[in-house]
């Protein structure tokens, strides 16, 4: 009685043997076959690209290929190995003496290289060449590529090496250049199907045609992710496997059901859409997963709106199409950038946040309150189409009018640029919470109390006295500058406000306003003093013999009075003296 052979895994039992079943790497195995061909064969090879494409299996192919002798015994290198002879069985099942495989994960010291560089010199036991096959070369420390440098570079006639690698730009430069590089390509979703398909005919195992596109989806081009998914789909299946069950073994939330979802949120429809959200959790879908279908949703769409030949994937299916092609004419690529944004960010979110669903609901919801939101154009289009607001009462910053305000304001002297009349309707008409929100700035002292709240004594100091104001109402400010007045401070003026009132302020410089500035006003009374010191004859005396001098400080008769009052000790009465008596 025997016993059955031991099951080996798909991934395992069909392993590419020659060039010509590695799927997807065309370029590749054209510039091998032409190199053996012209016996042009390098001293070393590195093979890069991700997990699964098939760096190690071209290695044991590139070695099998150096030293197949052919089924009579008298054959040379080739790049179609014959896979009877001895080499070709001992090197497939890795028992070859002379092809010598090292993983530089678990082997990274010089100790390890300097064991093959005492080897190279003798000669292969049995084969034609002495092959050794590195991988994860990158994992190797510096001193160990450094030891290996000259023997790379000059290596016996006899000796060949392979390495391979996931993370190319970890391998310093000075290895790269002793080395011939193929970067290995992630297999197309076309040719990954059609290899699914023919192990799963192989297998005499039923699965869809929808189930394979899942698969190949979640493989992300590693064919061995591909067929070790097969594996367990097959398993998980029992019977005809479909893509229900593939998209339950996977954790993947129904396609379907994940663009019913967007469709919601693109809506605005945030019942809706938590309603749908939830019902998803309920099946089974893990949230992250949810949010990672609907960044990848939405990143397909975009690249379906620029370029509609990407919706012809065969991953997708012909409903999934129709509808994605449906969302990529509705809507804005304005609409779908902020979404990837939103979403990148939920997913990480999601990812740290103590409870998974309410982190991505709370997602959901800022999505469809964004979705509803109009479009800058949009905004722009209804500001253009409203009427502009009544004129506000009592002179331009909401201070009594005429001189005992000092807020007088002729509208023909200055009218802002373009000809429009201050507050025009096309930038001071703003959305209802806009204007509930600056309603709280009536007045420009209000803007003077706010600049003055967040201590931004600069800004203050330069407002207070280098703007005449021309109109003001809540969002617009518009001034004359004084000549010593800073090039920018309308801009900058602008920028604080928008930044502390979270709304935007339009702040227009205007000619022709000779309304005197707040520190104008308020040093009008001391202005109006010195007047009326210099008038006096020992005052202009004074100032005639020193030209020089300025008047910097008058003190009134009462203030002077005022003054001896306070500084006066005051008067004690009945004061006890203990010598009396």
């Amino acid at each position: 009685m025997t016993d059955a052979p031991a099951y080996q895994v798909l991934a395992r039992k069909y392993r590419p043997e020659t060039f010509a079943d590695l799927v997807g790497q065309d370029a590749m195995v054209r510039t091998l076959k032409n190199a053996f061909a012209a016996d042009r064969i390098a001293q070393a090879f590195i093979m890069t690209g991700i997990r699964g494409t098939g760096k190690t299996t071209t290695a044991r192919i590139i070695a099998k290929g150096m030293n197949c002798i052919g089924e009579d015994g008298n054959g040379g290198p080739t790049t179609e190995p014959c896979g009877k002879c001895e080499h070709c069985v001992a090197i497939m099942e890795g028992r070859h003496v002379d092809i010598l495989e090292m993983d530089a994960a678990s082997r990274t010291g010089v100790g390890d290289i300097r064991e093959i560089i005492d080897s190279v010199h003798y000669r292969a036991a049995s084969a034609r060449y002495k092959i050794y096959i590195i991988d994860e070369v990158h994992m190797l420390s510096k001193s160990a590529f450094n030891a290996l440098l000259k023997t790379l570079e000059e290596p016996p006639a006899h000796v060949k090496f392979i390495f391979a690698t996931t993370e190319i730009r970890q391998v310093p430069v000075t290895v790269l250049s002793r080395c011939q590089r193929f970067d290995l390509r992630r297999i197309e979703p076309e040719d990954m199907i059609g290899l699914l398909r023919k192990i799963a005919k192989a297998e005499e195992a039923e699965i869809t045609e929808e189930a394979l596109a899942l698969i190949t989806r979640a493989a992300e081009g590693s064919a061995r992710d591909a067929t070790s998914l097969l594996d367990q789909a097959i398993s998980h299946g029992a019977g005809e496997t479909t893509a229900e069950q593939v998209r339950a073994m996977l954790g993947l939330a129904d396609r379907g059901r994940v663009m019913d979802l967007f469709e919601r949120i693109m809506r605005g429809d945030a019942a809706g859409a938590l309603e749908e959200l939830s019902a998803q959790y309920a099946d089974g879908a893990d949230p992250l997963a949810v949010l990672r279908d609907l960044a990848e949703l939405t990143h397909w769409i975009s690249v379906v709106k620029i370029t509609p030949e990407a919706a012809d994937d065969p991953t997708v299916s012909p409903d999934e199409r129709g509808r994605g092609q449906a969302f990529a004419d509705g809507l804005g690529m304005r609409a779908l950038a902020r979404a990837w944004q939103m979403l990148l960010k939920a997913i990480e979110e999601v990812a740290n946040a103590p409870s998974a669903m309410m982190a991505a609901e709370m997602a959901v919801i800022r999505l469809t309150h964004v979705a509803e939101g109009p479009s800058p154009e949009e905004l722009m289009r209804r500001l253009q189409d409203s009427p502009p607001p009544p004129a506000p009462n009592g002179g331009p910053g909401g201070a009594p009018a005429g001189p005992a305000g000092g807020m007088t304001h002729a509208p023909q002297a200055h009218a802002p640029r373009g000809g429009g009349a201050p507050g025009g309707g096309t930038v001071t008409a703003l959305a209802a919470e806009a204007v509930e929100a600056l309603a709280r700035y009536p007045t420009f002292d209000h803007v003077l109390e706010l600049i003055r709240a967040n201590r931004d004594v600069k800004l203050l100091v330069e407002v207070e006295g280098s703007v005449r104001l021309a109109a003001y109402q809540p969002g617009r400010i518009e001034f004359t500058p004084t000549d010593n007045a800073t090039p920018d401070l309308a801009q900058r003026l602008g920028a604080a406000l928008q930044r502390w009132t979270g709304n935007r302020w339009a702040v227009i410089l205007v000619n022709g306003c000779e309304t005197p500035t707040v520190v104008e006003r308020r040093d009008a009374a001391e202005l109006a003093l010195k007047a009326e010191a210099q008038e006096h004859p020992l005052v202009q005396a004074a100032l005639a013999a020193f030209p020089s001098a300025k008047i910097t400080n008058i003190r009134t008769a009462q203030e002077a009075a005022t003054e001896a009052l306070e500084e006066a000790l005051p008067e004690v009465e009945d004061e006890w003296d203990p010598f009396e008596e």
